[in-house]
Protein backbone atom coordinates (compact mmCIF):
# COMPACT_ATOMS: atom_id res chain seq x y z
CA UNK A 1 0.00 0.00 0.00
CA UNK A 2 1.20 3.30 -1.28
CA UNK A 3 2.02 6.50 1.50
CA UNK A 4 -1.19 8.18 -0.88
CA UNK A 5 -3.34 5.53 0.61
CA UNK A 6 -2.42 5.11 3.85
CA UNK A 7 -2.90 8.65 4.22
CA UNK A 8 -6.42 8.51 2.48
CA UNK A 9 -7.41 5.77 4.72
CA UNK A 10 -6.49 7.51 7.84
CA UNK A 11 -8.30 10.68 6.73
CA UNK A 12 -11.63 8.19 6.50
CA UNK A 13 -11.30 6.74 9.48
CA UNK A 14 -10.69 10.09 11.36
CA UNK A 15 -14.16 11.73 9.47
CA UNK A 16 -15.89 8.40 10.21
CA UNK A 17 -14.93 8.44 14.03
CA UNK A 18 -16.06 11.89 14.34
CA UNK A 19 -19.49 11.18 12.82
CA UNK A 20 -19.53 8.37 15.83
CA UNK A 21 -18.56 10.85 18.05
CA UNK A 22 -21.09 12.77 16.71
CA UNK A 23 -23.61 9.93 17.16
CA UNK A 24 -22.79 9.63 20.35
CA UNK A 25 -23.12 12.87 21.79
CA UNK A 26 -26.38 13.58 20.11
CA UNK A 27 -27.56 10.03 21.24
CA UNK A 28 -28.32 8.88 17.49
CA UNK A 29 -28.60 5.44 18.13
CA UNK A 30 -28.92 4.23 14.46
CA UNK A 31 -26.06 6.50 13.13
CA UNK A 32 -24.49 4.72 15.67
CA UNK A 33 -25.35 1.11 14.70
CA UNK A 34 -24.66 2.05 10.87
CA UNK A 35 -20.63 3.51 11.60
CA UNK A 36 -19.75 0.10 13.82
CA UNK A 37 -21.60 -1.99 11.31
CA UNK A 38 -19.33 -0.07 8.34
CA UNK A 39 -16.25 -0.30 10.50
CA UNK A 40 -16.22 -2.26 13.68
CA UNK A 41 -13.15 -0.56 14.61
CA UNK A 42 -13.98 3.03 14.66
CA UNK A 43 -15.60 2.03 18.44
CA UNK A 44 -11.79 2.36 19.59
CA UNK A 45 -11.86 5.45 18.62
CA UNK A 46 -11.15 8.86 20.63
CA UNK A 47 -10.32 12.35 19.81
CA UNK A 48 -6.60 13.40 19.58
CA UNK A 49 -5.03 15.11 22.37
CA UNK A 50 -8.81 15.18 24.44
CA UNK A 51 -8.84 11.59 24.57
CA UNK A 52 -12.53 12.00 24.47
CA UNK A 53 -13.86 8.82 22.84
CA UNK A 54 -17.45 8.32 21.74
CA UNK A 55 -18.32 6.28 24.84
CA UNK A 56 -17.48 9.48 26.98
CA UNK A 57 -19.78 11.74 25.04
CA UNK A 58 -22.50 8.98 25.33
CA UNK A 59 -22.22 8.33 29.22
CA UNK A 60 -22.16 12.38 29.62
CA UNK A 61 -25.30 12.96 27.71
CA UNK A 62 -26.77 9.96 29.77
CA UNK A 63 -27.78 8.00 26.44
CA UNK A 64 -27.75 4.48 27.32
CA UNK A 65 -28.63 2.72 24.84
CA UNK A 66 -26.03 4.39 22.34
CA UNK A 67 -23.63 3.49 25.38
CA UNK A 68 -25.00 -0.16 25.53
CA UNK A 69 -24.34 -0.47 21.89
CA UNK A 70 -20.66 0.70 22.34
CA UNK A 71 -19.98 -1.52 24.87
CA UNK A 72 -21.28 -4.16 23.34
CA UNK A 73 -18.87 -3.26 20.29
CA UNK A 74 -15.65 -3.45 22.34
CA UNK A 75 -15.21 -0.29 23.52
CA UNK A 76 -12.88 0.43 26.26
CA UNK A 77 -15.00 0.89 29.08
CA UNK A 78 -12.21 2.00 31.45
CA UNK A 79 -11.01 4.31 28.96
CA UNK A 80 -8.97 7.70 30.64
CA UNK A 81 -9.97 11.07 28.80
CA UNK A 82 -7.09 13.63 29.02
CA UNK A 83 -7.84 14.58 32.66
CA UNK A 84 -7.94 11.14 33.81
CA UNK A 85 -11.95 10.63 33.92
CA UNK A 86 -13.45 7.38 32.61
CA UNK A 87 -17.22 7.05 30.75
CA UNK A 88 -18.43 6.22 34.42
CA UNK A 89 -17.09 8.98 36.21
CA UNK A 90 -19.33 10.98 34.00
CA UNK A 91 -22.06 9.08 34.10
CA UNK A 92 -21.97 9.37 37.75
CA UNK A 93 -20.69 13.24 38.04
CA UNK A 94 -24.15 13.74 35.96
CA UNK A 95 -26.13 11.18 37.17
CA UNK A 96 -27.11 8.98 34.60
CA UNK A 97 -27.77 6.01 36.71
CA UNK A 98 -29.00 4.14 33.36
CA UNK A 99 -25.63 4.25 31.48
CA UNK A 100 -23.99 3.54 35.44
CA UNK A 101 -25.80 0.39 35.51
CA UNK A 102 -25.12 -0.46 31.62
CA UNK A 103 -21.01 0.03 32.83
CA UNK A 104 -21.18 -2.26 35.88
CA UNK A 105 -22.72 -4.89 34.38
CA UNK A 106 -19.99 -5.12 32.34
CA UNK A 107 -17.71 -4.45 35.20
CA UNK A 108 -16.65 -0.90 35.17
CA UNK A 109 -13.85 -0.29 37.22
CA UNK A 110 -14.86 2.05 40.17
CA UNK A 111 -11.45 2.39 41.99
CA UNK A 112 -9.59 4.58 39.14
CA UNK A 113 -9.06 8.46 39.93
CA UNK A 114 -9.29 10.94 37.65
CA UNK A 115 -5.91 13.13 36.98
CA UNK A 116 -7.38 16.45 38.40
CA UNK A 117 -8.90 16.06 41.91
CA UNK A 118 -8.04 12.33 42.89
CA UNK A 119 -11.25 11.49 42.59
CA UNK A 120 -13.56 8.28 41.93
CA UNK A 121 -16.49 7.49 40.55
CA UNK A 122 -18.25 7.42 44.05
CA UNK A 123 -16.85 10.65 44.73
CA UNK A 124 -18.65 12.40 41.48
CA UNK A 125 -21.49 10.77 42.32
CA UNK A 126 -21.41 11.98 45.92
CA UNK A 127 -20.38 15.74 44.87
CA UNK A 128 -24.44 16.33 43.08
CA UNK A 129 -26.10 13.86 45.40
CA UNK A 130 -27.02 10.98 42.78
CA UNK A 131 -27.78 8.74 45.06
CA UNK A 132 -29.32 5.88 42.71
CA UNK A 133 -25.18 6.15 41.05
CA UNK A 134 -24.10 5.54 44.49
CA UNK A 135 -25.74 2.49 44.98
CA UNK A 136 -25.08 0.90 41.58
CA UNK A 137 -21.31 1.63 42.06
CA UNK A 138 -21.15 -0.52 45.39
CA UNK A 139 -23.35 -3.09 43.80
CA UNK A 140 -21.06 -6.01 43.75
CA UNK A 141 -20.21 -5.28 47.63
CA UNK A 142 -23.42 -5.26 48.91
CA UNK A 143 -25.36 -8.56 49.19
CA UNK A 144 -28.96 -9.23 48.50
CA UNK A 145 -30.37 -9.71 51.73
CA UNK A 146 -33.25 -7.78 52.87
CA UNK A 147 -32.01 -6.58 56.32
CA UNK A 148 -28.68 -5.27 55.37
CA UNK A 149 -29.11 -1.99 57.66
CA UNK A 150 -28.91 -4.82 60.62
CA UNK A 151 -25.76 -5.96 59.43
CA UNK A 152 -23.91 -2.90 58.72
CA UNK A 153 -25.21 -1.84 62.11
CA UNK A 154 -24.22 -4.65 64.12
CA UNK A 155 -27.35 -6.12 65.19
CA UNK A 156 -26.53 -9.60 63.03
CA UNK A 157 -24.75 -12.17 64.59
CA UNK A 158 -23.75 -14.28 61.72
CA UNK A 159 -21.81 -11.67 59.36
CA UNK A 160 -19.36 -14.07 58.32
CA UNK A 161 -21.90 -16.25 57.22
CA UNK A 162 -23.24 -14.06 54.52
CA UNK A 163 -22.08 -14.83 51.00
CA UNK A 164 -19.77 -12.44 48.71
CA UNK A 165 -19.56 -9.85 51.58
CA UNK A 166 -16.87 -8.10 52.92
CA UNK A 167 -17.59 -5.57 55.41
CA UNK A 168 -13.71 -3.95 55.27
CA UNK A 169 -13.71 -3.89 51.80
CA UNK A 170 -16.58 -2.26 51.42
CA UNK A 171 -15.68 0.38 53.98
CA UNK A 172 -12.38 1.04 51.90
CA UNK A 173 -14.33 1.63 48.79
CA UNK A 174 -16.86 4.58 50.61
CA UNK A 175 -13.82 6.23 52.74
CA UNK A 176 -11.49 6.16 49.78
CA UNK A 177 -9.82 9.54 49.88
CA UNK A 178 -9.56 12.07 46.98
CA UNK A 179 -7.54 14.92 47.17
CA UNK A 180 -7.06 16.86 50.16
CA UNK A 181 -7.88 13.99 52.24
CA UNK A 182 -11.58 14.17 51.06
CA UNK A 183 -14.02 11.49 51.22
CA UNK A 184 -17.00 10.95 49.11
CA UNK A 185 -19.46 11.85 52.56
CA UNK A 186 -17.39 14.89 52.80
CA UNK A 187 -18.97 16.09 49.37
CA UNK A 188 -22.13 15.20 50.07
CA UNK A 189 -22.32 16.94 53.04
CA UNK A 190 -20.85 20.29 51.73
CA UNK A 191 -23.11 20.02 48.69
CA UNK A 192 -26.35 19.34 50.86
CA UNK A 193 -27.68 16.10 49.73
CA UNK A 194 -28.70 14.35 52.69
CA UNK A 195 -30.70 11.16 51.29
CA UNK A 196 -26.73 10.30 49.99
CA UNK A 197 -25.10 11.47 53.31
CA UNK A 198 -27.83 9.01 54.81
CA UNK A 199 -26.54 6.19 52.00
CA UNK A 200 -23.22 6.56 52.80
CA UNK A 201 -23.77 6.11 56.63
CA UNK A 202 -25.39 3.07 56.08
CA UNK A 203 -22.50 1.73 53.74
CA UNK A 204 -19.81 2.57 56.39
CA UNK A 205 -18.84 6.18 55.57
CA UNK A 206 -16.85 7.15 58.75
CA UNK A 207 -18.06 10.63 60.57
CA UNK A 208 -14.39 11.22 61.56
CA UNK A 209 -12.78 11.24 58.79
CA UNK A 210 -10.60 14.32 58.26
CA UNK A 211 -8.91 16.49 55.45
CA UNK A 212 -5.47 16.47 55.01
CA UNK A 213 -2.75 19.63 54.26
CA UNK A 214 -1.45 17.62 50.69
CA UNK A 215 -1.95 21.21 48.80
CA UNK A 216 -5.27 20.86 47.78
CA UNK A 217 -7.67 24.10 46.70
CA UNK A 218 -10.21 22.45 48.35
CA UNK A 219 -9.02 22.70 52.16
CA UNK A 220 -9.74 26.27 52.22
CA UNK A 221 -13.59 25.16 52.38
CA UNK A 222 -13.71 24.25 56.05
CA UNK A 223 -10.14 24.54 56.70
CA UNK A 224 -7.62 21.30 57.01
CA UNK A 225 -8.46 18.51 59.60
CA UNK A 226 -12.25 19.51 58.99
CA UNK A 227 -14.73 16.20 59.10
CA UNK A 228 -17.40 15.55 57.37
CA UNK A 229 -19.82 17.96 60.02
CA UNK A 230 -17.25 21.23 59.31
CA UNK A 231 -18.26 20.50 56.00
CA UNK A 232 -21.83 20.10 56.01
CA UNK A 233 -22.21 23.50 58.69
CA UNK A 234 -19.97 24.78 55.83
CA UNK A 235 -22.21 23.99 53.06
CA UNK A 236 -25.42 24.88 55.46
CA UNK A 237 -27.84 22.14 54.60
CA UNK A 238 -29.71 21.69 58.47
CA UNK A 239 -30.73 18.02 57.49
CA UNK A 240 -27.12 17.10 56.51
CA UNK A 241 -26.01 17.94 59.98
CA UNK A 242 -28.68 16.39 62.14
CA UNK A 243 -28.00 13.37 60.01
CA UNK A 244 -24.51 13.07 60.77
CA UNK A 245 -24.80 14.23 64.34
CA UNK A 246 -27.22 11.17 64.76
CA UNK A 247 -25.06 8.91 63.50
CA UNK A 248 -22.25 10.70 66.45
CA UNK A 249 -20.39 12.93 64.35
CA UNK A 250 -18.91 15.27 67.07
CA UNK A 251 -19.72 18.88 68.07
CA UNK A 252 -16.59 19.56 69.73
CA UNK A 253 -14.00 18.12 66.58
CA UNK A 254 -12.24 21.24 66.24
CA UNK A 255 -9.90 21.38 62.79
CA UNK A 256 -6.36 22.64 62.51
CA UNK A 257 -7.62 26.17 62.45
CA UNK A 258 -8.84 25.30 66.44
CA UNK A 259 -12.76 25.90 64.39
CA UNK A 260 -15.72 23.26 65.45
CA UNK A 261 -18.03 22.93 62.97
CA UNK A 262 -20.15 25.78 65.17
CA UNK A 263 -17.41 28.24 64.16
CA UNK A 264 -17.13 27.16 60.60
CA UNK A 265 -20.96 27.65 60.11
CA UNK A 266 -20.86 31.21 61.69
CA UNK A 267 -17.91 31.99 59.72
CA UNK A 268 -20.32 31.29 56.54
CA UNK A 269 -23.16 32.97 58.10
CA UNK A 270 -25.41 29.75 58.48
CA UNK A 271 -27.05 31.06 61.05
CA UNK A 272 -30.22 28.59 60.62
CA UNK A 273 -27.55 25.95 62.18
CA UNK A 274 -26.67 27.58 65.66
CA UNK A 275 -29.42 25.61 67.53
CA UNK A 276 -28.45 22.28 65.88
CA UNK A 277 -24.47 22.86 66.31
CA UNK A 278 -24.75 23.87 69.75
CA UNK A 279 -25.48 21.05 71.56
CA UNK A 280 -26.15 17.27 71.09
CA UNK A 281 -29.75 17.16 72.59
CA UNK A 282 -30.81 19.87 70.38
CA UNK A 283 -32.37 19.27 66.45
CA UNK A 284 -31.84 15.09 66.29
CA UNK A 285 -33.61 12.94 63.78
CA UNK A 286 -34.63 9.70 63.23
CA UNK A 287 -32.09 7.51 62.14
CA UNK A 288 -33.73 5.47 59.77
CA UNK A 289 -32.18 3.35 56.76
CA UNK A 290 -31.67 4.53 53.91
CA UNK A 291 -34.39 3.78 50.94
CA UNK A 292 -31.58 2.21 48.72
CA UNK A 293 -29.81 -0.21 50.69
CA UNK A 294 -31.49 -3.13 50.98
CA UNK A 295 -32.40 -3.44 46.87
CA UNK A 296 -31.39 -6.88 45.56
CA UNK A 297 -29.21 -5.39 43.09
CA UNK A 298 -25.82 -7.49 43.66
CA UNK A 299 -28.91 -10.47 42.26
CA UNK A 300 -30.43 -9.47 39.66
CA UNK A 301 -26.33 -8.44 38.07
CA UNK A 302 -25.09 -11.46 38.56
CA UNK A 303 -28.38 -13.18 36.61
CA UNK A 304 -27.92 -10.72 33.87
CA UNK A 305 -24.19 -10.95 33.73
CA UNK A 306 -24.50 -14.85 33.45
CA UNK A 307 -27.29 -14.85 30.96
CA UNK A 308 -27.21 -11.63 29.10
CA UNK A 309 -28.95 -9.06 28.96
CA UNK A 310 -30.57 -6.51 26.41
CA UNK A 311 -33.45 -3.84 26.02
CA UNK A 312 -37.08 -5.24 26.09
CA UNK A 313 -38.89 -1.61 25.23
CA UNK A 314 -43.07 -1.59 26.16
CA UNK A 315 -42.83 -4.74 28.08
CA UNK A 316 -43.57 -4.42 31.65
CA UNK A 317 -43.54 -7.38 33.90
CA UNK A 318 -44.94 -6.60 36.88
CA UNK A 319 -46.68 -3.47 38.37
CA UNK A 320 -43.58 -2.84 41.44
CA UNK A 321 -41.32 -0.13 41.25
CA UNK A 322 -38.51 -0.51 39.44
CA UNK A 323 -35.55 -2.22 42.10
CA UNK A 324 -32.77 0.71 40.80
CA UNK A 325 -34.61 4.27 40.50
CA UNK A 326 -37.42 3.14 42.51
CA UNK A 327 -40.27 5.40 40.71
CA UNK A 328 -40.67 3.82 37.35
CA UNK A 329 -42.54 0.57 36.72
CA UNK A 330 -39.98 -2.50 36.77
CA UNK A 331 -39.32 -3.63 32.98
CA UNK A 332 -37.11 -6.77 33.95
CA UNK A 333 -38.24 -9.53 31.70
CA UNK A 334 -37.58 -13.46 31.68
CA UNK A 335 -37.82 -14.63 28.63
CA UNK A 336 -38.36 -18.84 28.09
CA UNK A 337 -35.61 -20.88 30.31
CA UNK A 338 -33.24 -18.92 32.84
CA UNK A 339 -30.72 -19.27 29.69
CA UNK A 340 -32.64 -16.39 27.95
CA UNK A 341 -33.17 -14.13 31.03
CA UNK A 342 -32.70 -10.41 29.84
CA UNK A 343 -32.42 -7.30 31.94
CA UNK A 344 -33.73 -3.92 30.62
CA UNK A 345 -32.46 -0.75 32.53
Amino acid sequence: MGILSIVRNSIGCSASGERLVMAAREGDLEETKALLEYNPQLVKYSTFGLRIAPLHHSASHGHHEVASVLVESGANINLRNSSGQTPLMLACLHGHWEVVQILMLFKANIHKSDYLSGGTALHFAALHGHTRCIRLLLVDYIPSIPDFWSVMRGRFAKKDSLPSFDEVDLCKVVNRRADGGITALHLAALNGHPESVQLLLDLGACVSEVTVNDGATIDLIAGVGSTPLHYAACGGNAVCCQVLIARGASLTAKNENGWTPLMVARSWRKNWLESILRNETEGQIAVLPSKYLSLPLMSIVKIARACGWRNVKHRLTCGDPCAICLESKCTVAAEGTLESCRLSP
